[in-house]
């Protein structure tokens, strides 16, 4: 794959800012570069640009290289920049799984990008033929959410080596709920597939979610063109300071995500004893997708009793469709305790 004729001309061409942690790397005694005031260490200085200390020991969590990282503020972030990176604005095309993640066509939209949705088939699957369909000579990006969201299940991963090996462009792999599967991560590859790029998040098994720290995975190459564009000081040092803490305490993680799953477990098996329950979609996330007669309806039953679930009726194929997220043991009981009474 040769990356320059994925690359939009403006960006390969463009000379990023360089901020003064840019020209200086190392330690020194007085710091008079950066018009910094000389007070309130260690908050007066501007954060690294790069994170490389937050990114060593990511690197080691997650086995892959600092150099294979960006961070961005959230998931949203990185989204953003791949299509600033390889999406030419009125002419190029991006092609996503339907129903996913909204916040590709968001970015899309706002990046001028036209965004062609393929929906999946009927049970959630993923048909790589006719996604693949769906692309042409201006396709740059395809956005894979696994496991998906709302759908909660992991695409086939056979299908999903067809759209990488298939297409020609960046194939993004949105990654946000992988803790929560048994399936492997497809970091465990990166190196065997350049154009691949591979999205996670500190906001879901780690408990993260006001912290705003997502990550991305991929080939140095396409790792410094994230660094190229992007802002140079998006990740501030509360933050970086933060998830390193919060990167020592794994075992702590791990245990959650294990409650979480029994709880996931023992949520399914309670609502699917609900009369009005029609459907549980199996799942592979921290959430449940969960058919009813009127999903209106009770939503707006759940909400007039402090309850709040995502009402997904509206979503492609999930029409009748309330989006539950596990919870912890005593809020899943509130809430099946609440749906009896309905």
């Amino acid at each position: 794959m040769n990356l320059s004729n994925l690359i939009r001309p403006n960006i390969l061409a463009l000379k990023p800012y360089s901020c003064a942690r840019d020209e200086f790397k190392g330690e020194a005694s007085v710091y008079l570069d950066a018009n910094e005031n000389p007070m309130n260490e260690p908050y007066n200085r501007y954060p690294d640009p790069l994170q490389w200390a937050l990114k060593e020991k990511i690197a080691k969590v997650k086995k892959v290289r600092p150099e294979q990282i960006m961070l961005g503020n959230g998931s949203d972030e990185p989204i953003d920049l791949v299509i600033r990176i390889f999406c030419e604005p009125k002419q190029d095309n991006i092609v996503a799984i339907d129903p996913t993640y909204g916040m590709y066509a968001v970015a899309a939209d706002i990046n001028n990008v036209e965004y062609r949705k393929v929906l999946l088939n009927p049970d959630y699957s993923l048909d790589a033929d006719k996604l693949l369909a769906a692309v042409d000579s201006n396709t740059k990006v395809i956005f894979l959410c696994s496991p998906n969201n709302p759908t909660s299940n992991l695409m086939n991963r056979t299908e999903m080596l067809k759209v990488v090996t298939g297409f020609q462009g960046i194939v993004v792999i949105d990654e946000a709920y992988v803790d929560f599967s048994s399936e492997k991560s497809w970091l465990e590859d990166l190196n065997q597939y350049p154009n691949v790029i591979v999205f996670q998040t500190f906001s879901k098994a780690w408990g993260l979610a006001s912290v705003r720290c997502g990550m991305a995975f991929a080939s140095e190459e396409i790792i410094s063109y994230f660094n190229k564009v992007k802002y140079p000081y998006n990740i501030n040092k509360l933050t970086q300071d933060f998830v390193s803490e919060q990167l020592d305490q794994e075992a702590r993680k791990n245990e959650w995500v294990r409650m979480l799953l029994e709880q996931r477990t023992a949520l399914t098996e309670a609502l699917s004893e609900l009369p009005f329950v029609e459907k549980i979609y199996p799942t592979d996330a921290n959430f449940l997708l969960v058919n009813v007669p009127d999903a209106n309806a009770v939503y707006q039953y759940l909400v007039n009793k402090g309850i709040i679930v995502r009402n997904r009726n509206t979503v492609s194929l999930c029409l009748g469709c309330l989006r539950i997220t596990v919870g912890t043991k005593e809020e899943n009981e509130v809430l099946i305790g609440e749906l009896k009474r309905m």
